[in-house]
């Protein structure tokens, strides 16, 4: 990841949504170190253990209270990162996720009519079914396999036809820590992991996974910049949840056998799981000059080569949840 020329600051003040989330999170405490005093966060009402300065409570639904805030702090710029992504919560109500997912960013689109805010929309890889070999481009039709891929589309397709000069993201896991230690994919393996249970993972869903701290200076530029449209932004290297979870299980120096594996047809049919949904991320390279994504993990001595490879702990290996925090939640070349 090479940036040509420095990039402008990002017009402020911002407001960042979704911040319960992974992407949402970690935006937050980049945005808020680089521009301290002008950024504020937004969560759900319910979710009260997520408080500090710069936080605020308000549903993505709730027009008055959103309005509230845009009339207080007049944002020049919108990060949106919210969204519903528990599949199975989706699947078992799927008007709680049309609420969440599309009814939240139709509220953010009146907020917004007629003014010129920068908008960037994070959307997901889930738009997809993965039933083929995955490399998907912009192009590609959406067949999505569960509720919240669905609702993911309708909100893509919001936000491209009412706000052209928005730009549309779709991402894939954000790798990088959670607010309460157990959300997201590096901490829920981990902790399933650091309590010694077992965690089960599929050897055929697909991703193609990303440091926080790479999407967190791709959506700096971009909130800066006038690139509109819809976009890729999967990382570089194809990993399936397996292979995400041998990672972590080797790296963090956790027990082999906790580790199972599983095709995803086994998983049942609640939630649907998707396939081989990695992204061609070209598109997006082209249009600013540069690759915005490292490789997860960076160091390629961390890339399993095949289904033991978790198990080949070598003498005097180093291996610790020290050692995962900083080089699976942070990007090393990016760290200071």
């Amino acid at each position: 990841m090479i940036r040509a020329t420095p990039q402008p600051d990002p017009p402020l003040p911002l407001l960042i949504t979704g911040i319960a989330g992974v992407a949402g999170y970690n935006a937050l405490h980049h945005f808020r170190a680089a521009y301290p005093g002008r950024v504020i966060g937004v969560r759900q009402q319910n979710n009260w253990p997520l408080c500090g300065e710069g936080i605020v409570a308000c549903n993505a639904e709730d027009h008055d209270g959103l309005r509230r805030l845009f009339d207080e702090h007049q944002f020049a710029a919108v990060l949106n990162c919210a969204g519903n992504c528990a599949l199975k919560s989706c699947e078992l109500d799927p008007p709680l996720a049309w609420r969440t997912n599309v009814e939240g960013v139709e509220n953010l689109l009146h907020m917004i009519e007629g003014q010129s805010v920068r908008l960037v929309h994070l959307s997901i890889d889930l738009v997809f079914s993965g039933q083929g070999s995955g490399g998907y481009i912009e192009d590609d039709p959406t067949d999505p396999v569960t509720v919240y891929g669905e609702t993911m589309v309708a909100a893509e397709t919001l936000i491209l036809s009412s706000r052209p000069d928005a730009c549309v993201l779709r991402i894939s896991l954000p790798m990088g820590v959670s607010f309460n230690g157990h959300a997201g994919a590096i901490d829920w393996i981990g902790s399933r992991f650091k309590k010694n249970k077992p965690a089960t993972l599929y050897f055929d869903e697909i991703r193609t996974p990303a440091y926080t701290d790479c999407l967190n200076r791709l959506a700096e530029d971009l909130l800066a910049g006038d690139l509109c449209g819809l976009y890729h932004a999967g990382g570089p290297r194809r990993l399936s949840l397996f292979e995400i979870a041998q990672v972590i299980n080797r790296v963090g120096g956790y027990r082999p056998e906790l580790l199972m594996g599983c095709p995803r047809i086994d998983a049942g049919p609640i939630p649907p799981r998707a396939g081989n949904v990695t992204m061609d991320s070209q598109r997006l390279a082209a249009a600013l000059g540069y690759d915005p994504l490292d490789p997860w993990p960076l160091d390629e001595q961390f890339v399993p080569t095949h289904r033991d490879w978790h198990r080949e702990r070598q003498p005097g290996e180093q291996a610790s949840p020290d050692l995962l925090a900083e080089v699976l939640c942070r990007n090393p070349r990016l760290r200071g």
